[in-house]
């Protein structure tokens, strides 16, 4: 049996600071899982986190964000049906007008606490985005 690294993967929670309320942008994803999703992708070869981050939120969403932190990493092997990956998602924030591009066929902007159901471990990651939002906290380590 053959042995593989995981893949790596950036999410990115994109508050919308210049919004009442700061809602965040969701993709609707055009590709398989098909369902709504946080901005993300794959980190390229000789790309850093932050650097990917930034380019999948600019291809996604059409947004320059603006990188506050890192919420926590995602190592799940069930994470992603497509195989084992491992995510930085970090929370950014931004302003102006999101469009659907590259591998999101739709776009909406919500409020932390209104989520519609999310594939991969997004809804977990939307949670510890509310933990953080209501006590300061980083996203607990797990396992």
């Amino acid at each position: 049996m053959p042995i593989s690294t995981p893949m790596l993967t950036v999410d990115i929670i994109i508050a919308m600071r210049d919004r009442p309320g700061r809602p965040v942008v969701l993709i609707e994803r055009r590709n398989p899982p098909h369902g709504w999703a946080l901005p993300g992708g794959f980190v390229d070869v000789g790309e850093r986190l932050e650097a990917a981050a930034r380019r999948e939120a600019r291809e996604e969403t059409s947004l320059q964000v603006e990188l506050e932190f890192l919420l926590g990493c995602y190592s799940d092997p069930q994470r992603d049906a497509r195989g084992h990956s491992v995510s930085a998602v970090y929370v950014a924030s931004a302003e102006g007008c999101p469009r659907a591009r590259d591998d999101a066929v739709g776009l909406c902007c919500v409020f932390p606490g209104e989520c519609p159901p999310l594939v991969f471990d997004h809804d977990q990651i939307m949670d510890d985005y509310r933990s953080y939002l209501a006590h300061g906290t980083a996203a607990p380590l797990r396992g």
